[in-house]
C-alpha cells in the first residue's frame, strides 16, 4: 500500500526518486518553487526543458534531476487559477499526469508541491482536496508507487494539506 505524507520544508531537499516541479508551460523557469528546482538542478536542467518544447496545461513532461538529490523532475503544468469548473480537471490532470509518468518510468517515491497555488492563485482549501483525492485514487490502482509525498513551504498550505488528507480517511 502506497504511503502518502504530508511534510514542511524545501522540495530541491527531498531524497526521492522524482520531484514534481509546478513549473510554467515554457518548462524554461520562473518564480517560486520553478525557480528554485532550477537554481538548484543547474543550467542542464534548463537545457533538458528546451528539448521538450513546452507542456500544456493539465500535463507533464520529465527529465533527469541533475544536481538534485532526486534522480528525476517530474515538470507539471497547472492552471492559473480563474474559479472555474474546468479548473479543477485541469489540476487534477496535472497530478494525474505527474504520476502516470512515475509508473511509466519505475519511480517509486515522488514529492509534490502544491501544484498551481503560488503565483497561478489556485485557492489552497480548493487546490488541496483536488491534489490528495487525484493522488488517493491514482495510486488505489498503481502499488508500485510506495511513497507519495506533498512538500509544503509555509504553515497554511500545511494546514490544508492536512485537513484534506485527514476529511478523505475513513
Amino acid at each position: 500500500m502506497t504511503q502518502i505524507e504530508i511534510v514542511r520544508g524545501d522540495i530541491v531537499q527531498q531524497e526521492v526518486d522524482a520531484i514534481v516541479n509546478a513549473a510554467n508551460s515554457s518548462l524554461l523557469g520562473g518564480g517560486g518553487v520553478d525557480g528554485a528546482i532550477h537554481r538548484a538542478a543547474g543550467q542542464e536542467l534548463y537545457q533538458a526543458c528546451l528539448m521538450h518544447n513546452g507542456c500544456k496545461t493539465g500535463d507533464a513532461k520529465i527529465t533527469p534531476g541533475f544536481r538534485l538529490k532526486a534522480r528525476h523532475v517530474i515538470h507539471a503544468v497547472g492552471p492559473r487559477y480563474n474559479g472555474q469548473e474546468h479548473d479543477a480537471v485541469l489540476l487534477a490532470s496535472a497530478y494525474r499526469r505527474s504520476l502516470e509518468l512515475a509508473s511509466k518510468h519505475g519511480i517509486r517515491s515522488i514529492a509534490f508541491p502544491a501544484i498551481s497555488t503560488g503565483i497561478y492563485g489556485y485557492p489552497l482549501d480548493e487546490a488541496a482536496p483536488i491534489a490528495v483525492n487525484t493522488v488517493r485514487e491514482y495510486v488505489s490502482d498503481h502499488p508500485e508507487i510506495e511513497l507519495v509525498r506533498f512538500v509544503l513551504w509555509h504553515d497554511e498550505a500545511y494546514a490544508a494539506f492536512e485537513q484534506a488528507m485527514t476529511q478523505g480517511e475513513s
